[in-house]
Order: structure tokens, then sequence, then C-alpha cells
């Protein structure tokens, strides 16, 4: 079942001027997977500004028509992978964005939900991050910056039936310099890259999973509203015909 997915990641801002998920879409793009043969993926970087999601997003969407919408950010001081299990209702009003614009209020959207819960396989996404060696764990708070604003976003657009298939995953800084004994823990930029594949696989995974279960559920009704051929039709007339008439030879008999 050939899918799309999206796949994001943002530029850099004063806490990150090296921000990981620039290169990382990209990359996870061009992987070459079997798994991945029939799966169009299209790579896009936000700029780190309100501005730049709100426009980006809502046309990517519309545009692209993806099964799966995967989305990056980076969690400086984490050392493992952030499956986000929700977005808040939440953004800091103390933080500028890369336009230094500053949000007038704390919430995102007004008399809306406190959070809007990701429908992502989560514990699966982190068990296929750990499976390659990278540590991953879930969590419940993406932040009160661009990364939540995102996710928010994005789960706000996808109706009730789940597609496209959301998840927001907060990477760490990768290691630049030589291994010292102190940084031996740390990711690498091909770590975060091979735990970012494996999450891409498990999601198109789950997507293929929706869209067989969505056809199998359409499948009945599409068989009961089917047309009925032509030469069946005039099949069904014939014997209708014929039942007519020996009901009335049967009645003048009697």
């Amino acid at each position: 079942m050939p899918l799309t997915v999206l796949i994001t990641g943002f530029g850099p801002f004063p806490g990150a001027p090296a921000n990981p998920t620039t290169a990382l879409p990209r990359r996870l793009a061009a992987r070459r997977r079997p798994a991945l043969a029939d799966v169009k993926r299209i790579a896009h970087v936000f700029r780190t500004s309100y501005a730049a999601v709100d426009q980006d997003l809502p046309a990517l969407l519309k545009r692209v028509r993806p099964d799966v919408v995967l989305l990056f950010g980076v969690a400086a001081r984490t050392s493992y992978l952030r499956i986000e299990t929700r977005a808040c209702n939440a953004r800091s009003v103390l933080i500028c964005d890369v336009d230094g614009h500053r949000p007038a209020t704390n919430a995102i959207a007004l008399r809306a939900p406190a959070a809007l819960a990701g429908r992502g396989p989560h514990a699966s996404l982190a068990a296929s991050a750990r499976a390659r060696r990278v540590p991953a764990r879930l969590s419940h708070s993406a932040g009160r910056y661009l990364c939540n604003f995102a996710y928010w976003r994005a789960l706000e657009a996808a109706p009730a039936s789940g597609a496209p298939l959301v998840q927001f995953v907060h990477v760490p800084m990768p290691r630049r310099a030589p291994v010292r004994p102190a940084a031996r823990r740390r990711l690498t930029s091909v770590d975060l890259e091979r735990a970012g594949e494996a999450i891409l696989l498990a999601l198109v995974a789950a997507a293929r999973i929706r869209g067989r279960a969505a056809h199998t559920q359409r499948a009945p009704a599409a068989r009961a509203t089917a047309p009925v051929p032509v030469e069946l039709q005039r099949g069904q007339k014939a014997r209708q015909r014929q039942a007519v008439g020996s009901n009335r030879r049967i009645a003048s008999s009697e």
C-alpha cells in the first residue's frame, strides 16, 4: 500500500545554533530500505517561529496529504529520545521565537482542551529506537515552545479518525567533539539517524495496519451498494416475468 510521509524539523534558534533536526528530515527522506520502497517521503524544515508553523504546516498538509506526519525537535538538556505522547495547550510568554515574537497568552487555543493526546504507537516507537541501541523514553510534556506548538497544530488538524498519524519526537543534542570519558554516553548524529529510521519504519507499519483496517470496514458497505451487472439484471427480470406468468396460469386454472 503506497504511503506518503511528511518529516519535519526546525532550523537554528538561540538555544540551538546548530539544530540537529535541520538535517535529520532530509537524511531520513533519502534512506533506501525495502520497507520504504513505496513510501513517498517529503522533508520540510520549519523556521523556528510561530508564524512559520502556522503558515507552512496547513499548506503542507493540504498539498502533501500525508498518511504519517513525523515531527522532530531538539531537547538540548536530555541525553535520550523523548517520544511525546501529547501536546499541551500551553506556550511560554517569556521566550521569543527567532522573529522576536512573544506569545500574548499562555494558551495556544482558547476554550480548548488542556492537552491533545497523540495517536501514535508510543511504546512501540520507544522500543524500536532502543532496539537500535539508542535510549528512548515516553514523555508527557513536549514543553512550551515551538516543538509543542507544532505538535498541537498537527494534532489539531488531524481528524478523529487518526489520519494522518501524527508523532513528535524530541532528540538530544548530538556529540560533536572527539569522545572523552565523560562524554561516552552522548549520542551522535549517526545514532539519531539510526533511531529516526527505526521510528519511521514503525510508524509506516502502523499506518499500513490502520489503512487495512479502514479498508476492511468499508468493504461490506461497498459490496452492499455495488451496481448489479447488466447481464445479471436481464436474467433477474426474465426470471421475474416467468414467475409472474406461472402465477397467472395457476390462478386461471383454479
